[in-house]
C-alpha cells in the first residue's frame, strides 16, 4: 500500500522555544490572610495594575516554613487582581506537592547571588543586549525634535525605545515594562519597571520620575537592580538617577 509522504510533511503547527515575560511575587510569610490584605493595598491606587500577567511564586523565602502554604487561596487572591499564576519555584518538596494540587507547576529555582554576580563588563553586555532585543522601537520624525511622548500607561512585558533622543512617559510605567532611550528618561508619573537611559552611551543621560519605585535603573551600560527598599527621601518621591564616575546616584528633586 502506497503511502502520501508528501501529505505527511505539511503539519498544522511548530513547536518553538518562547521567553515570556512573567512577574514574580515574593512571598516572605504564609500567612494568606496578611498577603491578601497587603496584595490589596499595594494595587488599590492602580486598579489596573496588573493586565493578566503571567506570575511566578517564589517561595525561597519561606522554603523552610512549617506552617502549611494555602496556594489554592493565593491563586484565588493573584486572580482578583487581574493575574495569572502559573509556576511556583524555591519550594520544599512538600509545597511543590501542594503547589501541584493547586494548578500550579515547578519552575527552576533563580540562580544563588554567587552565580549571579558577574564583572561589570558582562553587566554592560546584559544591558546592551537589553536594547538589542527591544521588539517596538519608536521611530523619531525625520526634522523633529529628538524626543518621543507616550502618554499611555506601559504594563509589564512593554517596551519602548526612543531612539537617538529622549523619552517622556506621561503615565505609569509599571512593573515588568521598560522603557529605554538614547537620551534622558522623563516619567511624569511612577515608574515602577526597568528605566535604561544612555542606552548608546551617553553618560550625561538622566532618568527623572516624579514617583521613583523603579525595579531596575542603568545609564550608559552601569546599571542598579533595586533589590532593597530606597531611602526614604527619594522611594515613592520626585527624584533623578546620574552617573557620577562608574557609580548611579539617586538623588531628590
Amino acid at each position: 500500500m502506497a503511502v502520501d509522504t508528501a501529505g505527511q510533511s505539511r503539519t498544522s503547527f511548530d513547536l518553538k522555544s518562547a521567553q515570556l515575560p512573567v512577574v514574580a511575587v515574593v512571598l516572605k510569610s504564609p500567612d494568606i490572610s496578611a498577603f491578601a490584605a497587603e496584595l490589596a493595598a499595594r494595587v488599590a491606587d492602580d486598579p489596573e495594575f496588573f493586565d493578566n500577567d503571567p506570575i511566578l511564586i517564589d517561595l525561597a523565602a519561606v522554603r523552610e516554613a512549617q506552617e502549611p502554604i494555602d496556594f489554592t487561596a493565593i491563586v484565588r487572591e493573584l486572580r482578583k487582581h487581574h493575574t495569572q499564576p502559573v509556576a511556583v519555584r524555591g519550594a520544599s518538596e512538600a509545597q511543590t506537592r501542594a503547589a501541584h494540587e493547586a494548578g500550579l507547576i515547578a519552575a527552576p529555582d533563580a540562580p544563588s547571588r554567587e552565580r549571579a554576580a558577574k564583572p561589570d563588563v558582562e553587566i554592560r553586555e546584559v544591558v546592551r543586549e537589553i536594547v538589542r532585543e527591544v521588539e517596538v522601537p519608536v521611530e523619531v520624525p525625520v526634522g523633529g525634535v529628538p524626543t518621543v511622548v507616550v502618554d499611555k500607561p506601559l504594563r509589564s512585558g512593554q517596551q519602548v525605545y526612543a531612539r537617538g533622543g529622549d523619552l517622556v512617559v506621561m503615565a505609569v510605567v509599571s512593573f515588568g515594562a521598560e522603557v529605554i532611550a538614547d537620551g534622558n528618561i522623563h516619567v511624569y508619573a511612577p515608574l515602577r519597571g526597568r528605566a535604561i537611559a544612555g542606552a548608546r552611551g551617553n553618560t550625561d543621560a538622566r532618568i527623572f520620575s516624579t514617583c521613583m519605585e523603579p525595579q531596575l535603573v542603568s545609564i550608559a551600560g552601569m546599571y542598579r537592580a533595586i533589590e532593597t527598599d530606597l531611602p526614604a527621601d527619594v522611594k515613592g518621591r520626585p527624584a533623578q538617577v546620574r552617573l557620577e564616575g562608574e557609580k548611579l546616584l539617586i538623588d531628590p528633586l
